[in-house]
């Protein structure tokens, strides 16, 4: 059972979800030891999160960083959310974008995948084109601004998963 008041996020097997036997450790192949079901003779791999995180660009070159108290009272993030059951990443980002800030993506473009250890999460990075509107902001997020892009980096936490996509834009994309 988890510490009191830490989030479960992930899953490890004890048991089998589907026939509810004790897992034994067995080695699987090239994976080592981990969690099997002796009656249904499969492996029970560990269940993780699935998120997208975006940079959301307008055509002055200006990216939407938002302040959401819950993540960080020091740092502005991007535009991030949980992937739905039967939900595409890119039907994510359309969702989230829309959700958070109120705009309507034009282009979406995938960077690359980001593990988040802390949190046990995989983060998919995207770079989304917008036009440059007034914002409509969901409850969840306190306030939101149109930056450079350049000068984004600054604003987000060094070594951070938007800092990091937000580096890789503008070395790959906008120099």
């Amino acid at each position: 059972m988890p510490a009191a008041g830490r989030d479960i996020v992930y899953m490890k097997f004890s048991y089998c979800p589907v026939c509810g036997t004790k897992a034994i450790q067995e080695e699987i192949g090239d994976e080592g030891k981990m969690p099997y079901c002796p009656s249904c003779k499969m492996p029970l791999w560990d269940f993780f999160r699935t998120a997208i995180i975006c940079a959301v660009v307008n055509e002055n070159d200006e990216i939407a960083l938002l302040r959401q108290d819950y993540v960080s009272t020091t740092s502005y993030v991007c535009v991030a959310g949980h992937m739905k059951c039967g939900e595409s990443a890119e039907s994510t980002v359309l969702r989230e974008v829309k959700e958070e800030l109120g705009l309507d993506a034009e282009k979406i473009r995938y960077i690359r995948s980001y593990p988040y250890e802390k949190k046990d999460m995989l983060m998919l990075g995207y770079l989304v084109h917008v036009k440059k509107a007034d914002f409509l902001l969901s409850q969840e997020v306190n306030s939101a601004e149109w930056i450079k892009l350049a000068d984004a980096p600054a604003k987000l936490r060094e070594g951070g998963i938007a800092w990091q996509l937000v580096k890789e834009i503008l070395v790959d994309f906008f120099q």
